[in-house]
């Protein structure tokens, strides 16, 4: 029996890092479980975005993204670290502890290793000299353990666990799921042509499904609350500058305090030798950035994200509608990804083609010349340029006039979704994870979530 003919003893809603480790825990603990898995996007395999840069140069929103939505969520085609902390990354810890957070991690890392990742290398920030530079230079450096697999590595590993599960789980893939209504005993999931019935339900929707899941919460009377917005670029500039830093920890999480307003600014996915690329999030053209293990993969240029958390207060509850507005302007008035060097930001001159043609350094993505301080809030991008100058102490270079910011940036987070400390909603067996959830906003901290309700599910 399959599909609406079948009542399972689990369902997935989501085959991102959640739901995939979910899924993994609970048949490998109990072969015997019934788990079927529904998915927005396609098999991986089946994914693929058609912006080529040729034919097609800007996002023609299809149906379902190919970068967001699919097995392996958002995380499929990203660089594929996984940061191994509490201190950043989401706040999983004030559920479960921060030593059980810390040991899932550690878990999923292994699990990372077993299939596929065992050739990569684990990065920290233990006992590092850069540290110390940092406080020097009112500078704070972040602790943490990092496995970087590699957008080539993390797609192979997936691809691995995915072998292990298709024939033990069953998976829905293209099958969106439009309403979950609460039975007397278990769920029932709709989607366009189907309807699907089982005892528990755990939902994994990722960022990429935050307004599905406030639509959810309202239905089924879940309390939420409003949660912050990340805006920012994404820096790009030799790998050189920043060598002595990538060598020894690959990704450093580097947070620092204006002295003109009082606000953190932090760096954000760290890709030595990488390449920066669009992302699209509900039809919106953001930036992202992407590394790979395999050298002949690599560039001559490293990039990373300089972001800036906007909490808001009552009235106002939408921060991911603002971070959306700021996006969409930079789509307007660049027809996608906005560029300009650093050089012309500070003298107050948009860039020009020419002007980029000139720079010693290639970009790695294709983006329009234009105006940043036409796009972003002047707060925000003070803090920005500020941070720059900060970096620029400890590697000199980094506000060089050659300096590239793509722009946006924008990290948007889910409303907060009221759970007790199993990530179960006030419905009996409705489980929220990931980075749907509000809770975690990494791949680590949304696969140790994940781990976290298979093993609660598998002890009741």
């Amino acid at each position: 029996m399959k599909g609406k003919d079948m009542k399972y003893d689990v369902m997935i809603i989501g085959a991102g890092p959640g739901g995939i480790f979910s899924a993994y825990e609970l048949i490998n603990q109990d072969s015997s479980l019934k788990i079927a898995v529904f998915e927005y996007g396609n098999p991986l395999e089946k994914r693929h975005c058609p912006i080529d840069g040729d034919k097609i140069k800007s996002c023609i929103n299809c149906k379902s993204c190919g970068i967001m939505n699919g097995f392996g969520g958002a995380g499929a085609f990203s660089d594929g670290k996984y940061n191994i902390t509490n201190e950043f990354g989401g706040t999983l810890h004030e559920y479960i502890g921060k030593k059980k957070a810390i040991e899932l991690m550690n878990y999923v890392d292994g699990i990372n290793v077993k299939y596929g990742g065992s050739k990569t290398k684990l990065y920290s920030t233990t006992n590092s000299d850069i540290k110390r530079l940092c406080l020097q230079n009112n500078l704070h450096l972040l602790d943490a353990s990092v496995r970087h697999l590699g957008t080539d590595i993390n797609y192979e590993v997936l691809e691995n666990i995915y072998a292990y599960l298709k024939d033990k789980v069953e998976f829905h893939f293209a099958t969106p799921i439009k309403k979950i209504e609460k039975l007397e005993k278990g769920y029932k999931l709709y989607s366009k042509d189907d309807e699907f019935c089982g005892d528990k339900c755990i939902v994994s929707v990722g960022r990429s499904g935050s307004k599905w899941m406030e639509e959810i919460c309202k239905d089924l009377k879940i309390p939420t609350k409003s949660n912050r917005v990340d805006i920012g670029v994404r820096v790009e500039l030799p790998a050189e500058i920043f060598k002595h830093l990538t060598d020894e920890l690959y990704e450093s999480k580097i947070v620092y305090r204006t002295e003109k307003y009082q606000d953190l600014v932090r760096t954000f996915c760290m890709n030595p030798k990488g390449a920066v690329v669009n992302e699209n999030t509900n039809g919106i053209v953001t930036v992202n950035g992407h590394s790979y293990e395999d050298p002949a993969l690599q560039t001559e240029n490293t990039n990373f994200a300089l972001l800036v958390s906007k909490h808001f207060t009552e009235p106002f509850k939408d921060s991911n509608g603002y971070g959306e507005s700021i996006a969409r302007l930079s789509n307007m008035l660049g027809g996608g990804v906005m560029v300009q060097r650093f050089g012309d930001l500070i003298r107050g001159q948009r860039s020009s083609a020419g002007r980029l043609n000139k720079s010693f350094m290639t970009p790695t993505l294709t983006a329009t010349p234009g105006d940043l301080s036409l796009v972003i809030p002047k707060r925000i991008l003070d803090d920005i340029i500020e941070m720059i100058y900060a970096l620029d102490k400890i590697a000199p270079g980094t506000a060089g006039d050659e300096t590239l910011l793509y722009g946006v940036e924008v990290k948007f987070y889910n409303m907060e979704v009221e759970l007790d400390n199993n990530l179960e909603t006030l419905h009996k067996d409705l489980y929220v994870i990931g980075d749907g959830s509000g809770v975690t906003h990494s791949l680590s901290h949304a696969s140790a979530s994940g781990v976290f309700v298979a093993r609660h599910i598998l002890g009741k």
